[in-house]
């Protein structure tokens, strides 16, 4: 009987590699089992108010008595921190970091561990996979029943390694009611599609004013998805010092319905 082939060093070198993919993929899932349903807020392009949608989405679920996580997955711009005004960064537990919690959502944000908040973060798409792997595997996210991803925009990279990292359950399409913000809107959706990932739905921001109103609804019906709401802009959206669902009513309401019609598109979406 023969003995088996010596692998040559680029053979076991691709070998190890899998090894370790899968390894890292273990310990992800093992991360992430106890969290219920896990949402990515997504645009095709920055500016739509992605961050906002994501913060304030978060918060209103909160406030219904669900245990939420919110993980700021845009690498290169973290804003989530100075939305929700978290000064204070994780404490660790062993080699666990426990995310800090404001309005009572817990979040996890690379802005945690800038020096300086202007600093640019100049990273290629291998060093993004690797922190966003290190977040998930060293986090300990508790069991909430809820996960906001607020994902980087466009169709690039960046967002890419997300989606193939976490395993989202579904996302929401966040645009403006403007043609060009319309058009990336659909591009991120056809991404999505690609990877034959789910969509909970659209939301359209800024809605009225300068931006006009109906394209996020006709974008939903062009793309046949779930219309999840409409955002108005308004002037609470300025405050500095919490979320704008905590300071007006009439936006309390807005994402009220939007997380209610959620609700029904991931009840719908399950076998």
């Amino acid at each position: 009987m023969s003995s088996p082939r010596k692998l040559t060093p680029q053979e076991e070198a691709r070998l190890a590699q899998v090894r370790k993919n899968f390894e890292e993929r273990r310990r992800v899932t093992q991360s992430l089992e106890g969290i219920g349903t896990r949402i990515g807020v997504y645009s095709g392009k920055g500016g739509v108010g992605k961050t906002t949608v994501a913060t304030n989405l978060a918060v209103t679920l909160a406030n219904q008595d669900k245990d939420v996580a919110l993980f700021d997955c845009d690498i290169d711009c973290p804003n989530v921190t100075r939305v929700l005004r978290i000064t204070e960064g994780p404490a660790q537990n062993g080699q666990k970091l426990i995310p800090p919690t404001r309005f009572g959502v817990k979040v996890m944000s690379m802005a945690f561990f800038q020096e300086n908040e202007d600093e640019a973060i100049v990273w290629r798409g291998p060093m993004i996979h690797n922190a966003i792997n290190q977040f998930l595997q060293s986090t300990e996210w508790g069991n909430p029943d809820y996960m906001i991803v607020d994902l980087p925009p466009g169709t690039s990279d960046a967002p890419l390694t997300v989606m193939q990292t976490l395993n989202l359950d579904g996302f929401i399409i966040v645009t403006t009611p403007h043609e060009l913000a319309v058009l990336d809107a659909k591009r991120s959706i056809n991404m999505i599609k690609k990877m034959n990932l789910n969509v909970f739905g659209v939301i359209e921001n800024l809605s009225g004013g300068v931006f006009g109103t109906g394209g996020g609804q006709a974008l939903a019906e062009e793309m046949n998805l779930p219309f999840l709401g409409s955002i108005k802009m308004r002037s609470e959206y300025t405050n500095s010092k919490h979320p704008a669902s905590l300071e007006s009513k009439s936006i309390d309401a807005e994402f009220t319905a939007i997380t209610e019609e959620l609700k029904s598109q991931i009840i719908a979406s399950k076998p």
